[in-house]
């Protein structure tokens, strides 16, 4: 039964340099005409199950106009959600103000995503985002004031010539806001974006590695608990969400640029706005077999810090996880460990867990 729903508003006022998501610079025209083919994806797809999680990302979902932004929650009501929704939207510092804010929080929002990157203005600048220190705490007690209690903020950490004290002062910013949730992840440059065009390269590995021990250390001293490889909460407050994803759960997703997994079947939405304006929303799709299902089970699975559920595991595939030969190759090598209910990879390991999730393909 699928129970998350996850919308793609493609648009942004500005394009920022590490940005390789399906995105486009705002046009009034393109939002009107993509918002009323969204609705028309919807009804073609969604099949009127209760939903426990909505999550509009993007793109800036809070670059559209409170006119812009009514039309899509008419859209949303399409939807049957449960009394415990966890609805999130994503925004960006310099795109909301009071009266989005309050028109969210109206209309069921329950949880904010805004995506910060970095409190100094130096690397701000470099990732070319347009708001200020000053901004991102008259934003966050602005979100306070009118009742947002679920916040997120995305932080990025590892840019050129930065170092531990730079890190260590973002973090310290984020403590003083007081919110209850950070997603965090070292900059990736990745082909197609302005920071790969003009030739930047990551940071050298080992002060990569101080950075991430910094950051564990600090965040869990501070009450934040590590529960998926980039992400750390005060308790009751993880990404339900992500841990959809994470949980190998399936899922719809709309929108140009969206993924999502229905019915057994992976699909990715065609990335081209002009084909989705023509009701070519599917670009690519397949039949998930049980042995890639098992797969994805693992590679998604141990991204969460406590791991898979090896209960679970048994009533879902009717295997023991422990009978499949790369889980015991692991175990005996101590880069995944267990306790009576969960397998999971050993800490030590976290930081290089990809080298262990790679063992999964093809396992």
């Amino acid at each position: 039964m699928i129970k998350s729903v996850y919308i793609h508003i493609p648009f942004c006022d500005t394009i920022c340099s590490y940005c390789d998501f399906c995105k486009f610079i705002k046009n009034d025209k393109w939002i009107d005409n993509y918002l009323n083919e969204l609705e028309c994806e919807i009804k073609s797809k969604y099949k009127g199950e209760v939903l426990d999680t909505i999550y509009i990302g993007g793109g800036t979902p809070s670059c559209l106009s409170v006119v812009e932004l009514n039309k899509l929650f008419n859209i949303i009501k399409l939807f049957k959600v449960s009394n415990s929704l966890e609805f999130t939207f994503e925004c960006n510092i310099e795109s909301i103000d009071f009266e989005k804010l309050k028109f969210l929080y109206k209309n069921g929002v329950n949880r904010l995503s805004i995506g910060i990157e970095t409190f100094n203005d130096k690397f701000l600048k470099f990732l070319n985002r347009n708001h200020t220190k000053k901004d991102v705490i008259t934003k966050i007690n602005m979100a306070k004031s009118i009742g947002f209690k679920n916040i997120n903020i995305d932080l990025m950490y590892a840019f050129p010539n930065q170092t531990l004290s730079d890190l260590n002062s973002d973090l310290d910013e984020f403590l003083n806001l007081d919110i209850n949730h950070i997603s965090i992840y070292s900059l990736m440059i990745e082909p197609n974006t302005k920071l790969f065009i003009d030739g930047i390269k990551n940071i050298d590995e080992e002060i990569d590695f101080d950075m991430y021990q910094l950051i564990c250390d600090k965040l869990n001293s501070n009450g934040y608990k590590h529960y998926e490889i980039s992400n750390y909460s005060k308790d009751g407050y993880e990404s339900l969400h992500n841990l959809t994803y994470w949980n190998n759960l399936e899922y719809y997703g709309f929108g140009v640029g969206a993924s999502g997994y229905v019915d057994g079947v992976r699909y990715d939405n065609t990335k081209s706005l002009n084909r989705y304006l023509k009701k070519e929303y599917i670009s690519e799709s397949h039949k998930v077999s049980k042995k890639e299902q098992i797969e994805n089970e693992f590679i998604l699975g141990f991204r969460k810090i406590n791991g898979i559920n090896k209960k679970d595991f048994k009533s879902k595939y009717n295997i023991d996880i422990k009978d499949i030969e790369v889980v015991n190759k692991l175990l005996k090598s101590k880069k995944l460990l267990e306790n009576e209910d969960y397998l999971y990879i050993n800490p030590e390991y976290i930081y290089v867990s990809n080298d262990i999730l790679v063992e999964f393909i093809d396992y």
